[in-house]
Parts: structure tokens; sequence; C-alpha cells
């Protein structure tokens, strides 16, 4: 795309810093390319999920100074599982919140298939905020009626993480074989450490990090989604396959994942009692800093080689209520939000803090990223698929009986037939109701 020199995106642009914050929002409250942003004079409500601490603190302050430039947010951070929980009573409230935070995908859809979600086609044309952004990003925040519904600005990267220094010490290296990271595995128990780290106790979701990746490694991503899409069922053969891949990485995870989140989980890492974590690169903020650059990671090796290669990257922004009163201040804020210096404001925070994530506009200098973030970076460009999560691709419904499907497998593996059954039972509940 190449707007105009007076557009509002080359505007954004040109102003540098935050401390052009003024002129950032009277711009992006003038209009848009696609019909216009009016004038976001009124208070705005933003509810949050956000609640890292490294994302939380950059986005108050980058809210605080759109605010302070005449346009006033008020800002309502929930926990993660009760905003979940509440997401729906959120939208279809009478007086809802203005722009929520969260992310693309099925459950977007979901809600804009509801008739829940503000149509904001208009930051998605001419020289809206998110026209230059790529063609896998639009699609990703389309509903099937093909109004865009969703303004992503940030995503990253799931793979196994590890410490360089403490595979250094142990004489090993990354695994590029399916067999090979068995056999890691099985080298490390063997020395007393433990191979796999996870925390499950009030972060269930965790489970399903690998269940999405030896589905997309066994399957495939096509695959993947159709049965997340309830187009095919838990009871497969396919999925009993994962389930026994699945099974047998159990004898390798700490027997004290059940006891902790995803956070506690990097502790044995730290402590070299446990040498690899499969998870989000959120989670790189959850080591002490001076661990942080010795983390490195790889993806999960290949299992079938027939099966096209596929990453899990999530993809996190906002979207607007359709019940908001005030539907041009909802525009504004987003249009500022997916701008250019407010993403790099807003990455450069998290980076400061040991995050992983990406900007998701075309126009945000990424060459001051660290290697391990170009890693990633390179990791999701060589990809022949990309995923989002779980729930991501499915519902937050469907989530729950993963969470319950995957803890109790966890626990007992040994009736994969069985549990299987339970699963479908439970989904096919949800895809009924």
């Amino acid at each position: 795309m190449n707007p105009s020199p007076l557009s509002r995106r080359r505007f954004l642009l040109g102003a540098a810093s935050l401390t052009s914050v003024p002129l950032l929002t009277s711009c992006v409250g003038s209009g848009s390319g696609g019909g216009g942003v009016g004038e976001a004079s009124a208070t705005i409500t933003m509810q949050s999920a956000i609640q890292d601490a490294g994302p939380k603190a950059a986005l108050e302050k980058l809210v605080a100074a759109y605010g302070g430039a005449g346009a006033p947010v008020t800002l309502n951070s929930v926990a993660t599982e009760q905003f979940r929980a509440q997401l729906s009573t959120y939208l279809s409230s009478a007086t809802p919140p203005d722009v929520l935070t969260w992310y693309a995908g099925s459950v977007a859809n979901s809600y804009a298939a509801e008739g829940l979600l503000l149509d904001v086609s208009d930051l998605w044309t001419g020289d809206g905020a998110c026209a230059g952004y790529s063609d896998a990003l639009r699609s990703l925040s389309t509903s099937a009626d093909g109004q865009a519904i969703f303004v992503p600005t940030s995503y990253y990267w799931w793979s196994i993480f590890y410490k360089r220094s403490a595979f250094e010490n142990w004489g090993i290296e990354p695994p590029t074989t399916w067999d090979g990271f068995i056999a890691l595995c099985d080298d490390l128990k063997a020395r007393g450490v433990h191979p796999l780290t996870n925390g499950i106790s009030t972060t269930p979701w965790m489970a399903s990090g690998w269940f999405d990746y030896l589905n997309l490694r066994v399957n495939g991503a096509e695959y993947h989604r159709a049965l997340l899409a309830g187009e095919r069922s838990f009871t497969d053969p396919e999925v009993a396959a994962v389930m026994e891949q699945y099974a047998r990485l159990i004898p390798y995870f700490h027997p004290n994942q059940s006891s902790w989140d995803n956070q506690q989980a990097v502790t044995p890492m730290v402590n070299d009692e446990a040498a690899m974590y499969l998870v989000g690169a959120f989670a790189m903020q959850y080591f002490p800093a001076d661990v942080r650059d010795d983390l490195d990671f790889f993806s999960v090796p290949t299992i079938d080689p027939s099966v096209p290669s596929a990453e899990e990257a999530p993809t996190d922004g906002y979207f607007a209520a359709a019940a908001t009163d005030n539907p041009d201040g909802a525009k504004a804020l987003l249009s500022y939000l997916a701008s250019p210096p407010v993403q790099q404001e807003y990455i450069s925070k998290l980076a400061e803090a040991g995050s992983g994530t990406l900007p998701t506009s075309p126009d945000v200098d990424t060459s001051g990223f660290t290697p391990l973030v170009q890693k990633g970076i390179e990791l999701l460009n060589s990809t022949q698929e990309l995923t989002q999560f779980f729930n991501r691709d499915s519902s937050d419904a469907l989530q729950t009986t993963a969470d319950a499907a995957l803890t109790r497998f966890l626990a007992d593996p040994s009736d994969i037939p069985g549990q299987l059954q339970a699963w479908q039972t439970a989904a096919a509940q949800v895809f009924a109701s």
C-alpha cells in the first residue's frame, strides 16, 4: 500500500514517539478512508484481560497517553479466566464496554455470527489503520459474512524452549526428529532430569499445547481445524493416534505439573531440574532477566514427513461491541492501537520485560529485535501452515471440554478410547448448543 502523504496512516508513521500522541489522536479521530471514524470526545470504556505485568503496564501507558490527548478512556483490567467466562455477557449487555481485548480466529467469528461485534471494515480499506496488513491477518480478522470484526496488534509463536547452557552442560543437542526427541527424553530421565515441564493447575489449557502440536504433526492443520470445528470426531482413529503419542510423553513431565500454573512451571527449568517447556513466547518474561539471554527453542519435531509443516501463532488484538453507543470513538481508539508508532512502543515495552511478542503492522521496524525473536519470525515465515491455539481455532466452550479431557488423560492414560468417547460426548453438546 502506498497511501498519500496526507493520509492518516502516513501521518501516524511520521509521529515518531508517544510525545506526539495529541497529534496521533486528533488524526485518528478525523476520519478514515473507508467511511469515517468520527470525533472521539466521549469517554470510551475498554475491558482488558491482559494480566502479565509487562503487557499490562505497557497498555496502561498507551491508554493514558491517548486519554491525555482529549479522548478519555476508562480501562478495566479483569483476570483472564474471569474475562473469558464473562465475555459473552459483556458483549450482549445493553451497555457493553466499547472496546475489548481478546484474540482473532474462531472465537471472534462466533461472536460476530451472533451480531455482537462492531463492523470495522473501514479500518481495513483506503487509508485505514489496518489497510496495509497481510492477507493472512485480514482473513483471520474477517467474519463469515465478509465483515472485518477484529483489529490484530500482536502475535507470538509456540515452540519447545530450553536453556542453551543446560544443554551444553548435559552434552546434548536439540533433536531434529520425533524419534530423536523421545530418545533425548529417555536420556535426560536416566540422568535424573525431568525432560518436560508444564503448568496445568489454574491454567489447564496448557495441556492443549501438546495436543495441538501432536495433532498438527500426526494429522496436519487441515484435519486439526476440521476437528475443532466439529466436522470430525474425537473418537476418530486419527485422534487416538495423537493420544497414543501424547501418552508416550506423560512419564517425561515433571510430576508437579498439576500443582503449577504456566508461570510457576518455568522454575524447574531455571534450576535445571527440567529441560524443556512447550509454551508460547509470552513465557519468556516469566524467566529471570539473567536467564532470558540463555533461552533458545526448537519446533516440535516432525512425526510424519508427509504432513505439511504447521506452527501455532496466536494473534491478539481488539474488537468493539456492536451495541457500543460510541462506534466512532471505539474505531478511533482501535486505529490508535493499530498504528505503527503505538505498536512500536507496545512491543518495545514488552521486549524490555522479556516477551517475544511481535507486531502485526508491516510498518514497525523489527531490525532491533533480539536474535531469539528474529528466530521466531523466521520460524513463522518458513512454515506452510499457521494455526492459533485450541480455543482460538474452536471456542472457549470447547476449550472447557479439552481442559477436562486432557486433565483426566494426564492423570490416567490407561483408557484412551473411553476418554475420547467422553470427550466427544461433551464436545457434541457444545456444538449442539
